[in-house]
């Protein structure tokens, strides 16, 4: 099933208090105006979109879905016998294949006894579902009894919504509290949820006993198609070329009118009286305080061309047309998605969650690999601690370009250079090296610097190792060895690249042979735990790169890059931070839930449904966490390789780093030409993306190649750069403006933030606030929320800042000690 909701967005008389400081207030109510369901058929007869506008359209919604659902069962129950054609048997005769598993049905497993005949007998496999009356042949191909056994139609009806987690499940999650029927839940926290159930239709019948017996149900299981493709409804649609779906309900000569996503006045709709006006809003009405932003006057055209085609009366009618063409569009886009899941890996994404949970088993199937899971819990503490993130920070916080290629170039200052420079596919880099697998125990080897990259065993090391103060001008930019600490003034613990002395500090063999090798001395080794490798997730990998470069459009190429980068996320799961929240419709449930010694809290939602916070009484290690933390050891290796031993090298004291960003620098380079520089460093690079015949006359080699650096603006000349902090920084280059202010939303520091902006906070100090829309959710009650924060700020904890504010040291280095002694 696919569904979506609009809103009406009822207004809150409110007054603002002042912007020189934080706040948050509302300013409207959304309340549920109307819905579509639509049913997708593999068999049955297409059945219309179903939609709704009126009151109460969160019960009606849920009644509609728990009806349809009810009559879904109805059809798993009546169980079709099997028709074949005479070329069906012929097939069946000739065939050894399981269809399901693709494996040699007379090859027999080992070990094997005859008690196993039973499940590995060839036997004939049918569609259920398809009625004979109404077919040639439902036949689908020989298999193992087990896996024909095991081929059953689903227990749960998945029902897709765009944003479900975010915004729809506030909507309606509260009418499922009204009927009778266990809630399953995968929560984030006790309101935002990535997916839950709902059992509908199970009876209680009396048994041979006597004794009451359960006769499940169905489950309503209701999916966030967002945690699948990230990106919007409008974007995705315009990859699709075949609106399977759309085209069973409009007549071809509108469907250009319907297979691209709709404008809407969000904001307009502020009532139940405007859905009784007759007219289109001006222009001006479609502005959407949330994205600040103006409908352009193509979307403008386009809706008064639908208006008139559809002859529609009243803005209701409006309404209910935008909301059924966005449900059939998700339809299509989410169906073409399966298609393709289905064609490359033979895997339906109706089955899952979320893309991670998706891509981990397409790499199992590939792969094969059997991975050891580790029962030994120090070395699963060990494996933590040697677990972290991408860096990111800004060493030094301004640079300005001077070289040949620029309009305002000054002779008699040298030439500089602003690059910044991207590692293709860093982690598909890092996934394509040997990686552990298994054959895990402690070992007494003390020396690693002999162990080949690609040796058969591998190593992780708990030691100790000093940072030599000669090094500390040398690597201040970019110290080895980044730690998770609490920087002074801070509370929360943050990646740092320090000049600190570590201890217990746990690595790849492969990274602490390059640490030697720059520098770093080792003064005790604690633990080394030995293991397995081989580049056993390599096979993966290229065939998604393969397929990428294969691909037909954006959503293909987007596709196979996001299931490369979901399975190293499930390399990286923390189970230690899942939760256990129960959502409650049974009050005598709840009270069990709260007098149990591990409950947490509890948040009463209304008199229907309460989550219950339980403490959880057991963490079961279950995922391979030694893969993810070798990874990311593994793609820093890449990254401090590319810095010290080709960038150093080469420019010696005429580099600097400005800013890093785990799979990208920012550098400030004295040197008369960079771009031929580039030319005698071209296999380090990936030039692919410079214009044919470019001024430059950079050859284009290395397209999409793993691990080689690209220019990330293609030879536009970057001219100026300043940084406050991770993640805060603004690019100007000749052509464009780069800009980013982590927490701040992109219309804002599009169109509300500046260059100069920047600028004025790095070197005025100042600290500046700005204003956004959002959505929030309160108890399951949306509102849009208005808030001012601060948009930036020039504070930095993760780096010693000098006095003239725009240069920076690393914590630890000998020259703060000093000058901490002195003062």
């Amino acid at each position: 099933m696919y569904g979506d909701f609009e809103c009406l967005t009822n207004k809150i008389n409110t007054c603002l208090p002042k912007k020189d400081r934080s706040f948050s207030h509302k300013y409207q109510k959304h309340e549920p105006m109307s819905f579509t369901v639509y049913i997708k058929y593999k068999h049955a007869d297409y059945k219309a979109p179903i939609t709704y506008r009126g009151p109460n359209a969160t019960k009606l919604f849920f009644d509609t879905v728990k009806a349809e659902a009810l009559a879904i069962k109805n059809i798993y129950n009546k169980k079709q016998p099997i028709k074949m054609t005479t070329e069906d048997e012929e097939h069946f005769q000739r065939t050894h294949v399981c269809h399901i598993c693709d494996g040699d049905i007379r090859k027999k497993p080992s070990p094997y006894s005859p008690k196993d005949e039973p499940d590995f007998r060839k036997v004939r496999d049918h569609d259920h579902l398809l009625d004979p009356a109404k077919c040639e042949s439902n036949y689908r191909g020989p298999a193992h009894n087990l896996c024909n056994l095991k081929y059953q139609e689903p227990s749960f009806i998945p029902v897709f919504i765009h944003n479900l987690s975010g915004y729809d499940a506030h909507l309606f999650i509260k009418e499922l509290g009204g009927d009778k029927g266990v809630i399953d839940v995968i929560p984030n926290n006790e309101e935002r949820y990535i997916s839950f159930s709902k059992e509908v239709g199970a009876v209680m019948v009396e048994g041979d006993d006597g004794k009451q017996v359960k006769v499940p149900g169905i489950k309503l299981r209701f999916v966030d198609s967002f945690k699948f493709m990230a990106a919007s409804v409008d974007s995705l649609a315009k990859n699709v070329k075949e609106f399977r779906e759309t085209v069973k309900y409009f007549p071809k000569d509108k469907l250009d009118l319907v297979t691209r996503k709709g404008v809407y006045p969000y904001d307009y709709m502020d009532s139940w009286d405007k859905c009784e006006e007759t007219k289109l809003p001006p222009q001006e009405d479609f502005y959407n305080q949330l994205n600040e932003s103006h409908i352009k006057d193509g979307d403008y055209e386009h809706a008064k061309s639908v208006w008139k085609a559809f002859n529609i009366k009243t803005l209701g009618e409006y309404s209910d047309l935008y909301v059924k063409t966005d449900v059939l569009i998700l339809a299509d886009i989410m169906e073409h998605f399966r298609d393709v899941c289905l064609k490359t890996y033979k895997l339906d994404p109706a089955w899952y969650f979320t893309a991670p949970g998706l891509s981990w088993d397409a790499m199992l199937k590939t792969t094969e690999v059997e991975l050891q899971l580790l029962t030994d819990y120090d070395m699963i503490l060990m494996l933590e601690k040697g677990t972290r993130g991408g860096i990111s920070q800004c060493c030094n916080r301004y640079g300005r370009a001077n070289n040949k290629y620029m309009k305002d170039y000054d002779e008699n200052k040298k030439s500089k250079y602003l690059m910044y420079l991207d590692a293709n596919n860093l982690y598909g880099w890092a996934m394509s090296q040997y990686l552990p697998h298994g054959g895990f125990k402690w070992s007494t080897v003390s020396d690693v610097t002999h162990i080949a990259d690609d040796s058969d065993t591998g190593y992780i090391i708990d030691c100790d190792l000093q940072y030599p103060d000669n090094l500390h001008n040398l690597h201040s930019d970019l110290p080895l060895a980044p730690e998770s600490r609490i920087p002074d003034g801070s509370k929360q613990p943050k990646l740092l690249t320090t000049l600190y002395d570590k201890e217990h500090y746990v690595v790849h063999y492969r990274v602490l042979k390059q640490y030697l090798q720059l520098g770093l001395k080792v003064k005790k080794v604690h633990r080394v735990l030995e293991f397995k490798q081989s580049p056993w997730l390599k096979k993966y990998i290229d065939l998604n790169t393969e397929m990428r470069t294969k691909a037909a459009n954006d959503f293909e190429k987007d596709f196979y890059k996001l299931m490369n980068n979901s399975v190293f996320g499930k390399t990286m799961e923390n189970i230690r931070k899942r939760l256990d929240i129960r959502l409650v419709c049974d009050p005598k449930k709840a009270e069990k839930l709260v007098a149990k010694p591990n409950f947490k809290g509890r948040t009463i939602f209304d008199e229907r449904l309460a989550a219950v916070h339980m403490n959880k009484t057991k963490v079961i290690f279950n995922k391979p966490i030694y893969v993810g933390m070798s990874i990311l050891d593994l793609s820093k290796h890449l990254m401090y390789d590319f810095h010290y031993n080709l960038m150093k090298p080469k420019y010696r004291d005429d580099i600097k780093l400005l800013y890093m960003d785990t799979d990208s620098y920012i550098y400030d380079i004295q040197t008369e030409d960079f771009y031929q520089d580039m030319k005698g460093m071209i296999d380090y690079f990936d030039t692919s993306d410079y214009p044919e015949n470019n001024r430059y006359g950079m050859p284009r080699v290395n397209k999409k190649v793993l691990g080689k650096m690209k220019d990330e603006n293609a030879g536009k000349i970057l001219e100026e750069f300043v940084g406050l902090r991770s993640k805060m920084y603004a690019c100007k280059t000749e052509k464009e403006l780069i800009k980013k202010s982590k927490g701040v939303k992109k219309c804002v520091v599009k169109n509300r933030i500046s260059f100069e902006d920047y600028k004025s906070c790095l070197f005025s100090q100042e600290v500046q606030y700005r204003t956004m829309h959002l959505i929030r959710s309160t108890k399951h009650e949306i509102h849009s929320i208005q808030v001012n924060k601060i948009a930036l700020s020039g504070k930095d904890d993760k780096r010693h800042i000098l006095e003239d504010g725009v240069h920076t040291l690393a914590l630890g280095h000998y020259a703060i000690k000093n000058e901490k002694s002195e003062k």
